[in-house]
């Protein structure tokens, strides 16, 4: 729920201002219509609702919506839609039964809009965190055509097809990763726990050490200053954040799993 600021007019045309709580901008205009306003403009406010600080569901913020869990509410849907069950009746039983938060709220979202009559490809558009616009193109062109239930029915297949792949990549890099992260925390253990003491035998000897035992020696003295060590993991932590943030776009998933499956460990692994 939203905080707007709708500026209308009263049954005496006399021009007023009022902060309303809502969830859209189209409930408060209705919402005044219904008391005899005139409404001349309703659009959201940047002030924080404090109300809603306590209300915060944990979580909500912090799940996302999987395509698992797509993949499963359309088969659901579809196989409900073919039985003939109302749609509104569809979406409130699947929100009933959703155990993803944040999917489930925007279900019962979409159950009220739809029940108020919008349709049900407009109402998946407000939650693009659940719903591509791929998916909602393709649930409008079976509300269009009258062929929900089949559009649904792909999507279903082809989500269910996407998490098989995601799966199989996952399974395949398991091994890969498992093994790389231990060679970083033994390679990360000796630079700075067992080649300072070495350091100090060159150092006795006085010699010219090769150039690869000179740079494992810079090495050990860069990940053993503190403020260079904390500024390689701050940045290490960013450059995961910009990766994770570039994979949740179509474009950027695409990307990266055509880069793993062109790797013939990965190949190999999934085949």
């Amino acid at each position: 729920m939203a905080i707007y600021i709708a500026e209308f007019r009263d049954q005496q045309g006399n021009l007023k201002q009022q902060k309303i709580k809502a969830e859209s901008a189209a409930e408060v205009r209705s919402s005044l219509r219904s008391q005899g306003m005139t409404v001349q403009e309703v659009k959201q406010s940047k002030e924080f609702d404090w109300d809603q600080l306590g209300k915060l569901d944990l979580g909500e913020m912090t799940a996302s919506v999987t395509v698992r869990d797509k993949a499963i509410f359309s088969r659901q849907m579809a196989v409900m839609v073919n039985a003939g069950v109302p749609i509104v009746r569809s979406l409130g039983v699947l929100a009933d039964q959703c155990a993803n938060p944040k999917l489930k709220k925007a279900l019962t979202v979409i159950s009220d809009d739809v029940q108020q009559g919008n349709n049900m490809s407009e109402s998946m558009r407000k939650f693009p965190q659940c719903f591509d616009n791929l998916y909602v193109a393709m649930v409008q062109a079976g509300e269009v055509g009258g062929v929900l239930d089949d559009v649904l029915n792909r999507l279903s297949k082809l989500l269910e097809d996407d998490s098989r792949l995601q799966n199989q990549i996952k399974s395949a890099m398991s091994y890969p990763v498992t093994v790389g992260s231990i060679a970083v925390i033994v390679f990360v253990a000796m630079t700075v726990f067992l080649i300072p003491t070495f350091a100090d035998i060159f150092e006795d000897i006085g010699t010219e050490l090769p150039a690869f035992t000179q740079a494992m020696l810079m090495i050990s003295k860069f990940l053993r200053t503190p403020q260079y060590s904390v500024s390689l993991v701050i940045a290490l932590m960013i450059g995961w954040f910009v990766y994770q943030q570039y994979y949740k776009t179509p474009a950027g998933r695409v990307m990266m799993d055509g880069i793993f499956l062109k790797l013939p460990i990965f190949g190999d692994l999934i085949q």
